[in-house]
């Protein structure tokens, strides 16, 4: 376990910060960026466990906080090119593999989508869809990240499923798509009648 005794270091007044092998970025890297992008995601979340309360979904995505911490210290550990790496916490193909049983199993119960839907209906499924739209900035900014640095392809697969779960599970959330908002292409075309 980590343990901090103090929250202010200073070392990062000057506008860096220090990655897991001890070398340093800067604060605006495109490695960082992903790295602040998952832990916007992870407090994303935190707000959808409180909205959906006492329901299995909370301790699902109490699990997958847990993964994004794994998941950030993934990203601020460099790849080092063709060295074997056994200290470094990394995203594996089971956390992966675990997303897609839980996005099949929710979907199986799901009816068939017949338009795109807004992200609404109920409280929690809005919560889990505003978490879904951050993991998929997060997503994005690991792949701008894997442009100009090696990135565990797992880390990349888990931030994909992982937006693909929330889509589902808000979808799970309203219903079982009873209360999904339907998206209505040029509805506001029209003008309001007053």
């Amino acid at each position: 376990m980590v343990k901090l005794n103090k929250i202010y270091t200073r070392t990062g007044d000057a506008g860096t910060t220090g990655l897991v092998d001890g070398s340093r970025l800067p604060k605006h890297a495109p490695r960082m960026q992903a790295v602040g992008d998952v832990d916007e995601a992870n407090s994303a979340i935190g707000l959808a466990i409180v909205a959906i309360g006492d329901a299995p979904e909370a301790e699902w995505l109490t699990t997958i906080q847990n993964d994004l911490f794994d998941l950030g210290a993934d990203l601020a550990t460099p790849v080092p090119e063709g060295e074997d790496e056994p200290w470094a916490l990394r995203i594996v193909a089971s956390q992966v593999a675990r997303l897609e049983g839980q996005i099949d199993a929710m979907n199986a119960e799901l009816s068939a989508l017949d338009s795109f839907i807004l992200p609404g209906g109920s409280p929690a499924a809005a919560a889990v869809h505003l978490a879904r739209a951050v993991t998929r900035r997060a997503e994005r900014s690991a792949t701008a990240a894997a442009a100009e640095v090696a990135i565990n392809p797992q880390a990349l697969a888990y931030l994909n499923r992982l937006s693909d779960l929330l889509f589902v599970m808000a979808r799970r959330l309203n219903g079982n798509g009873a209360g999904d908002v339907k998206w209505v292409p040029g509805a506001s075309r029209q003008p309001f009648d007053s």
